[in-house]
Protein backbone atom coordinates (compact mmCIF):
# COMPACT_ATOMS: atom_id res chain seq x y z
CA UNK A 1 0.00 0.00 0.00
CA UNK A 2 0.93 3.69 -1.15
CA UNK A 3 2.33 5.33 2.25
CA UNK A 4 1.40 8.47 0.83
CA UNK A 5 -2.15 7.39 0.72
CA UNK A 6 -4.50 8.80 3.72
CA UNK A 7 -5.40 7.11 6.21
CA UNK A 8 -8.83 5.91 7.32
CA UNK A 9 -8.53 6.34 11.31
CA UNK A 10 -6.45 5.10 14.30
CA UNK A 11 -7.78 2.09 15.52
CA UNK A 12 -5.91 0.53 18.95
CA UNK A 13 -6.55 -3.02 19.12
CA UNK A 14 -6.45 -3.91 22.83
CA UNK A 15 -5.55 -8.14 22.91
CA UNK A 16 -3.40 -10.24 25.19
CA UNK A 17 -3.77 -13.47 22.79
CA UNK A 18 -0.66 -11.66 20.66
CA UNK A 19 -1.30 -13.79 17.54
CA UNK A 20 -4.98 -12.39 17.14
CA UNK A 21 -3.67 -8.67 18.10
CA UNK A 22 -0.85 -8.84 15.13
CA UNK A 23 -3.61 -10.19 12.85
CA UNK A 24 -6.07 -7.68 13.34
CA UNK A 25 -3.53 -5.13 13.12
CA UNK A 26 -2.37 -6.15 9.67
CA UNK A 27 -5.74 -6.44 8.53
CA UNK A 28 -6.72 -3.08 9.79
CA UNK A 29 -3.24 -1.80 8.05
CA UNK A 30 -3.98 -2.99 4.90
CA UNK A 31 -7.56 -1.23 5.02
CA UNK A 32 -5.93 1.99 5.35
CA UNK A 33 -6.10 2.25 9.05
CA UNK A 34 -3.27 3.06 11.54
CA UNK A 35 -3.16 0.59 14.20
CA UNK A 36 -1.65 -0.28 17.07
CA UNK A 37 -1.58 -2.76 19.92
CA UNK A 38 -1.89 -3.17 23.29
CA UNK A 39 -1.40 -6.69 24.83
CA UNK A 40 -2.33 -5.37 28.59
CA UNK A 41 -4.75 -3.00 30.36
CA UNK A 42 -2.38 -0.76 31.56
CA UNK A 43 -0.87 -0.35 28.29
CA UNK A 44 -3.98 0.10 26.85
CA UNK A 45 -4.66 3.45 28.79
CA UNK A 46 -0.98 4.46 28.19
CA UNK A 47 -2.06 4.75 24.29
CA UNK A 48 -5.25 6.07 24.50
CA UNK A 49 -3.18 9.29 25.71
CA UNK A 50 -0.77 9.02 23.55
CA UNK A 51 -2.16 7.49 19.74
CA UNK A 52 -5.52 9.07 21.01
CA UNK A 53 -7.75 6.00 18.75
CA UNK A 54 -10.80 7.05 16.58
CA UNK A 55 -11.79 3.00 17.90
CA UNK A 56 -10.91 0.35 20.00
CA UNK A 57 -10.93 -2.74 19.54
CA UNK A 58 -11.01 -4.39 22.99
CA UNK A 59 -11.05 -8.05 24.67
CA UNK A 60 -13.09 -8.40 27.63
CA UNK A 61 -10.39 -10.92 29.54
CA UNK A 62 -6.97 -8.82 29.96
CA UNK A 63 -4.41 -10.54 32.07
CA UNK A 64 -4.27 -7.13 34.70
CA UNK A 65 -7.67 -4.97 34.00
CA UNK A 66 -10.65 -6.16 33.14
CA UNK A 67 -11.65 -4.56 29.11
CA UNK A 68 -15.22 -3.21 30.80
CA UNK A 69 -13.39 -1.76 32.87
CA UNK A 70 -11.19 0.08 30.59
CA UNK A 71 -14.58 0.86 28.30
CA UNK A 72 -16.00 2.63 31.69
CA UNK A 73 -12.94 4.87 31.91
CA UNK A 74 -13.07 5.63 27.99
CA UNK A 75 -16.48 6.88 28.67
CA UNK A 76 -15.23 9.09 31.69
CA UNK A 77 -12.65 10.95 29.33
CA UNK A 78 -13.39 14.48 29.48
CA UNK A 79 -11.42 17.37 27.40
CA UNK A 80 -11.66 15.18 24.10
CA UNK A 81 -13.50 13.23 21.67
CA UNK A 82 -13.95 10.10 22.63
CA UNK A 83 -13.14 7.24 20.35
CA UNK A 84 -15.45 4.49 18.98
CA UNK A 85 -15.38 0.97 21.20
CA UNK A 86 -16.13 -2.40 19.76
CA UNK A 87 -15.88 -5.29 22.47
CA UNK A 88 -14.85 -8.62 21.16
CA UNK A 89 -15.50 -11.25 23.83
CA UNK A 90 -16.16 -15.14 24.05
CA UNK A 91 -18.85 -14.29 26.12
CA UNK A 92 -22.15 -15.13 24.11
CA UNK A 93 -24.79 -15.05 26.62
CA UNK A 94 -27.25 -12.00 26.13
CA UNK A 95 -26.45 -10.20 29.93
CA UNK A 96 -22.84 -10.28 28.57
CA UNK A 97 -23.84 -8.10 25.71
CA UNK A 98 -26.19 -5.94 27.66
CA UNK A 99 -23.11 -5.63 30.68
CA UNK A 100 -21.12 -4.37 27.46
CA UNK A 101 -23.31 -1.94 26.48
CA UNK A 102 -24.15 -0.71 29.33
CA UNK A 103 -20.47 0.42 30.27
CA UNK A 104 -20.35 2.09 27.00
CA UNK A 105 -19.25 0.00 23.90
CA UNK A 106 -20.95 0.86 20.64
CA UNK A 107 -20.83 -2.56 19.06
CA UNK A 108 -20.06 -6.12 20.74
CA UNK A 109 -18.61 -8.79 18.41
CA UNK A 110 -18.24 -12.94 19.70
CA UNK A 111 -15.18 -14.41 19.32
CA UNK A 112 -14.61 -16.25 16.94
CA UNK A 113 -15.67 -13.98 14.36
CA UNK A 114 -15.16 -13.21 10.75
CA UNK A 115 -12.36 -10.94 10.34
CA UNK A 116 -14.14 -9.36 7.34
CA UNK A 117 -17.04 -8.89 9.39
CA UNK A 118 -15.49 -6.99 12.29
CA UNK A 119 -13.26 -4.74 9.57
CA UNK A 120 -16.92 -3.83 8.29
CA UNK A 121 -17.91 -3.10 12.05
CA UNK A 122 -14.80 -1.06 12.17
CA UNK A 123 -16.05 0.97 9.12
CA UNK A 124 -19.25 1.25 10.52
CA UNK A 125 -18.45 2.80 13.62
CA UNK A 126 -15.72 5.23 12.33
CA UNK A 127 -18.24 6.42 9.59
CA UNK A 128 -20.74 7.19 12.83
CA UNK A 129 -18.14 8.85 14.39
CA UNK A 130 -16.66 11.44 11.31
CA UNK A 131 -20.74 12.35 10.58
CA UNK A 132 -20.40 14.46 13.83
CA UNK A 133 -17.50 16.10 12.96
CA UNK A 134 -16.32 18.75 10.15
CA UNK A 135 -15.28 17.90 7.20
CA UNK A 136 -10.98 18.16 6.86
CA UNK A 137 -10.02 21.19 6.59
CA UNK A 138 -13.35 23.01 7.66
CA UNK A 139 -14.12 25.18 10.03
CA UNK A 140 -17.23 26.16 12.13
CA UNK A 141 -18.20 28.66 9.92
CA UNK A 142 -18.09 26.58 6.69
CA UNK A 143 -21.10 23.98 8.25
CA UNK A 144 -24.08 25.10 8.89
CA UNK A 145 -25.52 25.32 12.23
CA UNK A 146 -28.08 22.64 13.48
CA UNK A 147 -28.82 23.07 16.82
CA UNK A 148 -32.22 21.29 17.78
CA UNK A 149 -34.12 22.06 20.98
CA UNK A 150 -37.13 20.94 22.95
CA UNK A 151 -38.18 22.36 26.32
CA UNK A 152 -34.79 21.62 28.45
CA UNK A 153 -32.97 19.89 26.31
CA UNK A 154 -30.42 21.05 23.52
CA UNK A 155 -28.66 19.07 21.07
CA UNK A 156 -25.88 21.27 18.93
CA UNK A 157 -24.68 18.71 16.13
CA UNK A 158 -21.81 20.90 14.45
CA UNK A 159 -20.05 21.11 18.39
CA UNK A 160 -21.02 17.59 19.71
CA UNK A 161 -22.56 18.78 22.37
CA UNK A 162 -25.50 18.07 24.37
CA UNK A 163 -27.10 20.23 27.59
CA UNK A 164 -29.57 19.92 30.16
CA UNK A 165 -30.99 22.50 31.77
CA UNK A 166 -27.93 24.62 30.59
CA UNK A 167 -25.67 22.38 31.77
CA UNK A 168 -24.00 19.88 29.51
CA UNK A 169 -23.53 17.00 29.65
CA UNK A 170 -21.14 14.14 27.79
CA UNK A 171 -22.78 11.47 25.21
CA UNK A 172 -20.74 9.14 22.94
CA UNK A 173 -21.00 9.64 19.13
CA UNK A 174 -23.18 6.73 19.31
CA UNK A 175 -25.84 8.38 21.51
CA UNK A 176 -25.72 11.79 19.64
CA UNK A 177 -26.57 9.73 16.31
CA UNK A 178 -29.88 8.16 18.65
CA UNK A 179 -30.48 11.94 19.38
CA UNK A 180 -30.46 13.54 16.18
CA UNK A 181 -32.56 11.05 14.20
CA UNK A 182 -35.08 11.27 16.69
CA UNK A 183 -34.89 15.27 16.62
CA UNK A 184 -34.62 15.11 13.08
CA UNK A 185 -38.65 13.57 13.36
CA UNK A 186 -40.20 15.39 15.90
CA UNK A 187 -43.46 13.44 17.48
CA UNK A 188 -42.74 10.36 15.35
CA UNK A 189 -41.44 6.98 16.05
CA UNK A 190 -38.08 5.58 15.17
CA UNK A 191 -38.46 1.85 15.40
CA UNK A 192 -35.57 -0.14 16.67
CA UNK A 193 -34.98 -1.67 13.11
CA UNK A 194 -34.58 1.77 11.65
CA UNK A 195 -32.21 2.92 14.85
CA UNK A 196 -30.32 -0.22 14.11
CA UNK A 197 -29.90 0.45 10.48
CA UNK A 198 -29.62 4.30 10.32
CA UNK A 199 -27.27 4.77 13.47
CA UNK A 200 -25.33 1.66 14.01
CA UNK A 201 -25.07 1.60 10.17
CA UNK A 202 -26.00 -1.62 9.20
CA UNK A 203 -28.06 -4.82 9.94
CA UNK A 204 -26.48 -6.13 12.87
CA UNK A 205 -27.30 -10.02 13.97
CA UNK A 206 -28.02 -8.68 17.47
CA UNK A 207 -31.39 -8.54 19.80
CA UNK A 208 -33.12 -5.54 19.70
CA UNK A 209 -32.38 -5.25 23.49
CA UNK A 210 -29.26 -3.45 21.95
CA UNK A 211 -31.39 -0.95 21.18
CA UNK A 212 -32.89 -0.50 24.84
CA UNK A 213 -29.81 -0.23 26.67
CA UNK A 214 -28.44 2.46 24.53
CA UNK A 215 -31.37 4.53 25.11
CA UNK A 216 -31.60 3.48 29.33
CA UNK A 217 -27.93 4.48 29.44
CA UNK A 218 -28.89 7.71 27.72
CA UNK A 219 -32.26 8.39 29.69
CA UNK A 220 -29.97 8.34 32.82
CA UNK A 221 -27.55 10.82 31.34
CA UNK A 222 -30.29 13.26 30.14
CA UNK A 223 -31.79 13.56 33.59
CA UNK A 224 -34.30 15.99 34.12
CA UNK A 225 -35.16 15.59 30.33
CA UNK A 226 -35.08 11.82 30.43
CA UNK A 227 -39.10 12.00 29.99
CA UNK A 228 -38.39 13.53 26.67
CA UNK A 229 -36.94 10.44 25.46
CA UNK A 230 -40.11 7.98 24.98
CA UNK A 231 -40.62 4.62 24.59
CA UNK A 232 -43.97 3.13 22.37
CA UNK A 233 -44.27 -0.09 23.26
CA UNK A 234 -43.92 -2.49 20.80
CA UNK A 235 -43.04 -0.40 18.22
CA UNK A 236 -39.72 1.93 19.24
CA UNK A 237 -38.52 5.30 20.31
CA UNK A 238 -39.84 8.70 19.82
CA UNK A 239 -39.20 12.31 20.89
CA UNK A 240 -41.90 14.04 23.13
CA UNK A 241 -44.28 16.61 21.18
CA UNK A 242 -42.90 20.26 21.71
CA UNK A 243 -46.35 21.52 23.17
Amino acid sequence: MDDSAPRKGRVLVVEDEADLGSSLAYALRASGYEAEVADRGEVALRALDLFQPDLVLLDIMLPDISGLEICKRVRGMQGRRQPAVIILSARVQEIDRVVGFEVGADDYVVKPFSVRELMLRSEARLKARQSTLPAEGATASDKPAAVFSLRNLSVDESAHRVFVDGREIHVSALEMRILLHLFRSPGGVRTRQELLTEVWGYHPDVASRTVDTHVKRLRDKLGPAADLLQTVRGVGFRLADPG
